[in-house]
């Protein structure tokens, strides 16, 4: 009897429910003997280390929760930051290639630009040579008519003095002389 007792008392202990309809003598005895099994595991420290080990279990529970509420708290500002990252390396690879394009845009112009530029100093020293040319027959044309104006001027001056010398031959001859 003692082993279907204690049977019994470990089933009870294991969780399953002992009532004995037939003998109800039975269930005061199964009562008792659960208590006892209690005291035992107190006084063994038995139970005091199940409550520590409980008690640990449930602190890591805890600070596991905690780790992930942190975590779920911070993975909106973790996915702001690497969104903002993936932002940031997508400018650089369009300024590169920004970069990339216009140095090959450049290389491609230069025989261009060269030509272009041979072209507008052809055009400039054109337009040089033709300032010369036209500096050249401006002061030409000055000096024609300074030419002409100082031959009208001595023109002028002979007319006067011809115009002088009629008009005192015209007035008679000269009174000196009988």
């Amino acid at each position: 009897m003692t082993l279907s007792v204690l049977g019994w008392i470990g089933t009870a202990w294991l969780g399953g429910e002992l009532v004995c309809p037939s003998r109800p003598g039975m269930d005061k005895l199964v009562q008792f003997g659960r208590k006892a099994w209690f005291v035992v595991r107190v006084l063994s420290g038995y139970e005091e280390r199940r409550i520590r080990a409980y008690k640990l279990q449930i602190q890591q529970r805890i600070q596991r929760a905690q780790t992930k509420k942190e975590a779920l708290r911070k993975l909106p500002e973790q996915i702001i930051l690497s969104e903002f990252r993936q932002m940031v390396q997508q400018m650089q690879a369009l300024n590169q290639q920004l970069e990339e394009t216009e140095a090959a845009i450049d290389e491609y112009f230069k025989p261009i630009d060269k030509n272009a530029q041979i072209i507008m100093d052809m055009q400039l020293e054109k337009e040089e040579k033709q300032m010369k040319e036209m500096t050249k027959v401006m002061q030409d044309q000055i000096a024609m008519q300074r030419e002409i104006a100082s031959k009208g001027a001595r023109a002028t001056a002979i007319e006067s003095q011809d115009t002088q010398a009629s008009e005192k031959m015209s007035e008679g001859p000269p009174k000196g002389k009988p």
